[in-house]
């Protein structure tokens, strides 16, 4: 059976291994998933990912942080669905939690942050917000 939206599934992974308190969670791999994995360990959502070959795709494991067993990630959600896609403009791109959260674009330049793409004057797809 074939999956319509991988990216849900990797936000959809992650918010549950949260609520299970889970230290690691484990999603297939992309190219795409990897680098939104790689934005959310530079901004410190969580601490490290790792990628595993094998036979079929590989999978990414995506270690959780947590202080004061708190999770840094209080809530990540999908905005830009295959349903319904979502542009902006770099100068539309608003704050996300007053610059507490971050917003990651699918652009031209490649996959990067709402703060990125400000600087650099660059719009595209809203993928995810995460405060």
């Amino acid at each position: 059976m074939s999956m319509t939206d991988p990216l849900a599934d990797m936000l959809t992974r992650i918010r549950n291994g949260i609520i299970a308190r889970k230290a690691k969670v484990e999603v297939p791999a992309s190219n795409l998933k990897e680098r939104i994995a790689e934005i959310l360990r530079d901004e410190g959502f969580i601490v490290a990912v790792a990628r595993t070959a094998d036979a079929v795709q590989g999978s990414l494991t995506l270690t959780l942080r947590y202080t004061d067993n708190e999770s840094a990630i209080q809530e990540i959600h999908r905005v830009s669905r295959p349903g319904q896609r979502k542009y902006v403009a770099h100068d539309e791109l608003r704050k996300i939690r007053s610059g507490l959260g971050v917003a990651i674009l699918s652009t031209s330049r490649g996959v990067m942050t709402d703060k990125t793409a400000r600087k650099l004057k660059v719009g595209g797809e809203v993928i995810c917000e995460v405060w």
